[in-house]
């Protein structure tokens, strides 16, 4: 008898390094460890070296650091995952492209346009692949609605809405006093603007008007903090879209989106956690999420998974994915809306991104294909 003869060559894994280990990193960390295929986590870099330890101890990963130059310089890491805090973004992303790494950022890609831009400009001159984590592209009932947008199914979008409510289990935000000022409009909200942009893609943001409060949390209003706002966007094919956030939902987490247009409506995004859904005397009722990484495990598994495709194709040489990423161009159009919305604040009057951000007014309407 003789043994069939088979190929058994298979590809090296695309090996990914972290920058960051909260909670969002830790749960990046997890799925180029072990839920995505074909993936290696090479190593984990982040000040605290405590909690970098243990969970490169929980992982199998034997590389650790505090310092996240050692992964630009490491010849066994193809690309990084950065979730450091915000005011380290553009930083971090500037010179993982220049070591020629590509990379993956969570928002805000950076704070300023100025700081973004030197990254941008940073991926342009090293050619490496920059991919924003705007996650809910990558859930299953927003791209559903997105095909359907783009199939004409709702005709010409007249009405938008995305909203974001973090959950919380009483009405008092944990912390709260150390939050950075314009979080909301910076690190929440920034999902929601990214979302419209998609959305009504290819029209622009024109205008902006916000109202904004400390409703949750008053007495923290004087230094500057808000909990709860209310944004109305103008584009230029006409449509009229609104997002709003608040940071204390005791219902559960709370994402949603809809486009109302000439031929009809598509909605995404629910409550529940589950179907199951329990009728008793007192009612019926069902389960709903109270973590962004419930919500939306699957979103945030599939954009890791998908860039780590986007560097095998261009690694290997394997067919690259079809679906286009979120990248600098819709970083800096989601920015320009959330430093318009602080402005707006400021002046309590609406503002022209015309006026004001031009460059990322005219980034934002950019086609897919030259994002």
């Amino acid at each position: 008898m003789a043994y069939v003869e088979r190929n058994t060559e298979t590809t090296s894994p695309v090996r990914l390094a972290l920058i960051g280990s909260g909670w969002i990193g830790a749960f990046h960390a997890e799925s180029a460890a072990a839920r995505i295929g074909g993936t290696r986590l090479e190593a984990i870099a982040d000040p605290a070296l405590g909690p970098a330890t243990e969970l490169a101890d929980r992982l199998g990963v034997a590389k650790v650091t505090a310092n996240p130059a050692d992964l630009f310089v490491d010849p066994d890491v193809d690309g990084v995952i950065i979730a450091a805090p915000a005011r380290f973004h553009s930083s971090l992303i500037a010179a993982a492209a220049a070591a020629g790494k590509h990379v993956f950022c969570e928002k805000p890609a950076a704070r300023t346009l100025e700081e973004l831009d030197d990254a941008l400009a940073a991926v342009e001159e090293a050619g490496v692949e920059l991919q924003i984590g705007f996650n809910r592209r990558f859930a299953a009932d927003f791209a559903a609605a997105k095909r359907t947008i783009d199939a004409g199914s709702v005709g010409e979008p007249r009405l938008l809405r995305s909203l974001t409510r973090d959950p919380n289990t009483t009405d008092a935000i944990p912390n709260a006093d150390r939050t950075p000022q314009w979080t909301i409009f910076l690190e929440t909200l920034i999902h929601d603007f990214d979302t419209l942009n998609w959305f009504n893609q290819g029209a622009v943001p024109e205008q902006v008007h916000v109202m904004a409060d400390a409703l949750v949390e008053p007495s923290l209003k004087d230094a500057g903090y808000l909990d709860t706002a209310v944004v109305t966007i103008r584009y230029s094919n006409g449509a009229i879209a609104v997002a709003e956030a608040n940071f204390s939902a005791l219902y559960g987490y709370d994402v949603r989106g809809e486009v109302f247009g000439s031929a009809g409506m598509v909605q995404a995004g629910s409550l529940h956690k589950t179907s199951a859904t329990s009728y008793t005397a007192h009612g019926f009722s069902g389960e709903t999420p109270r973590l962004n990484v419930e919500l939306f495990h699957d979103a945030y598994t599939a954009e890791i998974a998908h860039f780590a495709e986007v560097i095998r194709s261009r690694r290997d040489g394997t067919p690259a994915p079809e679906l286009v990423a979120p990248g600098g161009a819709d970083a800096r159009a989601a920015l320009a809306l959330a430093l318009a919305c602080i402005k707006s604040v400021d002046t309590s009057a609406p503002v022209n991104l015309a006026d004001v951000l031009p460059a990322a007014v005219q980034a934002s309407a950019l086609p897919a294909d030259a994002r």
